[in-house]
């Protein structure tokens, strides 16, 4: 493209310089020529008033010789003599050039007239002088006054014209590396996107359809990556999801008693978790898939979730002697999160409960259905988190050995999709209150400790309502 441009500049220049200095050459030309015969014409036109005084040599020779070319010997003055007795002789003062051809014919059409000769022109301008008679003024103009400053401004009209062919050639390449280079970078990202360089990203810069371009690029380069993150954010969140069944057959395994198939049993259900827990950590970087295949966000009842969830956590719950406390799920609460991310949400927040809370340990669930948000409060008497904000931060659970991170993280993402929010405090067993803000309207909450001093009355008013299971 580069070279095509520079070859594009160099014809459309060499056509304009043709075009334009070489008739202007002429065009110079001529006028060099033109200014030397009429200069020419203009010392002729000197001799005119002594010639209508006088035919006389000697004044003749005198008024030739006080002008510049008479001075040079470049002017002859041609007087026809008288016929019949007494008549004078003819006048040839100077040295004449023309040829009497050229003479005659310059008398015959009274008017000046150009001839060719040795060295140059001859201007013959014809002069009446009376009596009928004409005489001619010849005024030689050697060759080099006639071509005097030409050669000089072909030269100049050269330079100008090389200098424009340079320019054009030099500004064509410009152009073609500033098209050429940014074309040339988003080949080379695009190769680099293609080898797994999933950080490449182009310059947008260079004409506009390039930085049209390059912004396209970015934006696919994004959503590339982005691709890649939900995947694992799936596979993460799936695999997440299986600690449920296997906390339940870790501790169906506990209660087997002694016995090789016991032990065997506990080691399988010990490795399975293991492989689990290598799973999420080789998946780190998640987010809930809560839209739908057209983009259009999915919807549940969150009451009706929480009593399907309780009413299997409610038989571990009894087996462990726990007592469990359920309420504000009498009456439907839609909130924008899928199904089954929601189910997962809960399951990470009852399997800390059971993974990390003594048996016996009581806890509740409580759902409060507002105007702009359903709020999930799951609380514990058990003896609580130390670090709030790093048990919400990706990697950093504080469950010890087997704890993955993952589970707050995925309660936070699930929040945050709908944009609420996920806080951890004290709550009125004594113990840890995870509360999940899930937004109706896609604003996020900026309540502070007020609010959640509110969100503690109302759950304490619902509190009658509630459900225990045993």
């Amino acid at each position: 493209m580069r070279w095509a441009l520079v070859k594009v500049s160099l014809a459309v220049t060499a056509m304009v310089v043709v075009a334009f200095a070489v008739p202007l050459g002429l065009v110079v030309k001529e006028m060099a020529r033109d200014r030397a015969f009429s200069n020419a014409e203009r010392q002729a036109a000197t001799i005119g008033p002594a010639l209508a005084i006088t035919t006389d040599d000697a004044q003749l020779k005198r008024a030739v010789a006080s002008t510049e070319v008479g001075a040079e010997g470049r002017m002859a003055v041609h007087v026809p003599g008288t016929a019949g007795p007494g008549g004078g002789a003819a006048v040839e003062i100077g040295e004449p050039r023309a040829g009497r051809a050229d003479l005659a014919t310059a008398t015959r059409l009274g008017r000046a007239s150009i001839s060719s000769v040795d060295g140059g022109y001859a201007l013959l301008q014809p002069t009446a002088i009376g009596s009928g008679k004409v005489a001619v003024v010849e005024v030689f103009v050697p060759d080099q006054e006639v071509t005097n400053g030409v050669t000089t401004a072909w030269a100049v009209l050269a330079v100008v014209a090389l200098a424009l062919v340079v320019g054009s050639v030099a500004i064509a390449d410009r152009l073609g590396t500033r098209m050429v280079r940014p074309a040339e970078e988003l080949a080379g990202a695009a190769q680099d996107l293609g080898e797994g360089k999933l950080g490449t990203r182009v310059p947008e810069e260079g004409p506009a359809e390039l930085r049209a371009a390059a912004v396209a690029f970015n934006s696919m380069a994004d959503q590339v990556v982005q691709l890649l993150a939900n995947e694992r954010e799936l596979a993460a969140d799936l695999s997440h999801r299986l600690r449920t069944p296997l906390t339940v057959l870790r501790l169906n395994a506990a209660s087997l008693g002694e016995g090789p198939a016991a032990e065997q049993t506990r080691a399988a259900v010990a490795k399975l978790e293991g492989e689990v827990d290598q799973i999420i950590r080789t998946a780190r970087d998640q987010r809930p898939q809560t839209q739908g295949p057209l983009g259009v966000v999915s919807g549940c009842d969150a009451a009706e979730v929480i009593r399907e969830r309780m009413a299997f956590w409610s038989a571990l719950a009894e087996d462990e002697g726990r007592k469990v406390r359920l309420a504000g799920v009498d009456r439907p609460a839609r909130v924008p999160v899928a199904r089954p991310e929601l189910a997962a949400a809960l399951d990470a927040m009852l399997g800390n409960v059971f993974r990390h809370t003594r048996e016996g340990t009581a806890f509740s669930v409580d759902v409060h259905n507002g105007e702009d948000a359903v709020i999930v409060l799951v609380s514990d008497a058990g003896p609580g988190i130390k670090d709030p904000d790093a048990a919400l931060q990706r990697g950093h659970g504080d469950g010890g050995p087997g704890s993955t991170g993952l589970g707050l993280d995925i309660v936070r993402r699930v929040a945050e999709s709908t944009g609420g929010d996920v806080r951890i405090g004290r709550s009125v067993l004594g113990g840890t209150e995870i509360r999940v803000w899930l937004a109706l309207d896609g604003r996020r909450p900026s309540l502070g400790r007020r609010g959640h001093r509110v969100v503690r009355r109302k759950r304490g008013r619902a509190g009658g309502g509630g459900k225990v299971a045993k």
